[in-house]
């Protein structure tokens, strides 16, 4: 018998700030997508967003959603809820609101940032984004992101599936 402890396997850093990202998108408060995102720079979590309404409107869970059509130029139709604002944007305005600035951070959020959060994220300063998964209409945001030499890495090479989801 070996009195020796058997080895703790220690997650790489982008392993630990993965692992918070759903524990982040259980606050959320649109079940049609329930995403979190950690923004973090030298191995330091910053601040995290989640998808929710802003501060004292209501939320989808309580009051339901609040469904737009987008027409895509190829006709595709898209409907989206608009009642919240996304992780990643929640993310950027809680560090604004405590004066953090995003130069040279991480991005750590469920899937692949639609074009709008690409763009505030690009302004911001993020150099990297790391996504759990795909997101069905993220095209423009990997080009985005590709012109602006911010690096995106995704772990499952397969798209987030969500409620009501409209591809």
């Amino acid at each position: 018998m070996s009195d020796s402890p058997s080895p703790h396997l220690r997650p790489s850093w982008d392993e630990y700030f993965v692992q918070l990202v759903p524990m982040v998108a259980g606050r959320a408060t649109c079940d049609r997508g329930r995403s979190g995102c950690v923004i973090v720079r030298d191995h330091r979590l910053i601040c995290s967003g989640y998808v929710g309404s802003p501060p004292g409107l209501p939320h989808c869970d309580d009051v339901g959603h609040l469904w737009r059509n987008v027409v895509e130029d190829d006709g595709t139709i898209r409907t989206h809820c608009v009642r919240t604002i996304h992780a990643e944007q929640n993310a950027i305005v809680q560090a604004s609101k405590y004066g953090l600035p995003l130069d040279g951070t991480t991005v750590y959020c469920t899937m692949e940032p639609c074009a709008t959060c690409a763009m505030l994220l690009i302004a911001a300063g993020v150099t990297r984004v790391v996504a759990l998964r795909r997101y069905h209409a993220a095209q423009q945001s990997r080009d985005l992101f590709a012109a602006a030499g911010v690096t995106l890495d995704v772990w499952y090479d397969e798209d987030q599936i969500y409620d009501n989801q409209t591809k």
